[in-house]
């Protein structure tokens, strides 16, 4: 097996900075590009190189690894880095970007000779910068040898999904792992938001479910992060759970369901965004409650 690569991550957020960060510290060559390069500079000083353009950044890449905001986003990037894509390059695809986008990313990667997986993550900022996210892969055995190492450094666990990236089995398995999250943190803002109509003391609520079936550490986790204004910088921003929300309410209606909550998580995650609280933590959905803004 291969130790160590040439790994360019395409998309340096919340997420991508942080792989790119752990690729580096794993003793992997790191090239990083960001359309916007001032948010990838920091990353110089651990070592990862940044380029100018997609191009530059996959010249000579062992592994390409996009992390960008969505399969429109992500196909446009390639198509920029395509005339410097060596033909049998891994293409680690990492954007939750839905069921369609998939094939259409897969469809690019054969024709441009690159292996590919579909790679989607579950986790946030924090496992993210501690190198404990669940990498979720489909794509061959062939070329294992060298995305293992990749996944090694960025997550703690891969769920393999399928053999054929194609196929998307790892994104749709992401987008039922992203269903129940979103869920669960619209809920959580709607019962905060409850209680504080109904002038409840959020700690009365906490002590009632505590030890029980209904209590949950994400729950509480995504409570603290409200209740104590620390929604920047966000875990999870509002702008992209609504569009991760829409993802999956397509991929329902394509499966012939009718997904209502999710449905209702989206229009919150785009209410709340609509409001200014696009680039906090998804659980300042607690807001879409709320015609003006209330304190927390």
């Amino acid at each position: 097996m291969t130790d160590k690569l040439t790994v360019s991550v395409l998309g340096t957020g919340i997420m991508g900075a942080a792989m790119a960060r752990n690729l580096a510290r794993a003793g992997h060559t790191v090239r990083a590009w960001n359309r916007t390069r001032a948010k990838a500079e920091p990353l110089a000083a651990e070592g990862v190189r940044v380029a100018d353009t997609p191009a530059q950044a996959v010249q000579d890449s062992d592994v390409v690894l996009t992390m960008l905001h969505d399969g429109p986003a992500t196909l446009d990037t390639m198509r920029q880095a395509a005339p410097a894509l060596r033909h049998g390059t891994v293409w680690v695809q990492s954007t939750t970007a839905g069921l369609e986008s998939i094939g259409t990313l897969a469809a690019f990667a054969g024709d441009h000779g690159l292996v590919f997986y579909d790679a989607p993550v579950l986790g946030t900022r924090q496992p993210a910068e501690a190198g404990k996210l669940t990498v979720l892969a489909a794509g061959p055995t062939g070329g294992r040898e060298k995305v293992t190492p990749v996944f090694d450094a960025v997550g703690a666990r891969t769920v393999w999904a399928g053999e054929d990236g194609a196929e998307g089995g790892a994104t749709r398995l992401k987008l039922v792992a992203n269903s129940w999250v979103l869920a669960v943190t619209a809920a959580a803002g709607e019962a905060l938001a409850l209680a504080k109509a109904l002038d409840v003391d959020p700690a009365d609520f906490f002590g009632l479910v505590a030890g029980g079936p209904l209590d949950m550490g994400y729950l509480r986790a995504k409570s603290d992060l409200l209740l104590n204004d620390r929604l920047t910088p966000p875990q999870f921003a509002v702008s992209t759970a609504a569009k991760d929300a829409r993802l999956i309410v397509e991929a329902g209606a394509e499966g012939g369901v009718r997904l209502d909550v999710a449905e209702a998580a989206a229009a919150r995650m785009e209410r709340a965004a609509a409001q200014g609280h696009g680039d906090e933590d998804m659980v300042a959905a607690y807001f879409a409650s709320f015609d003006e803004k209330p304190s927390a």
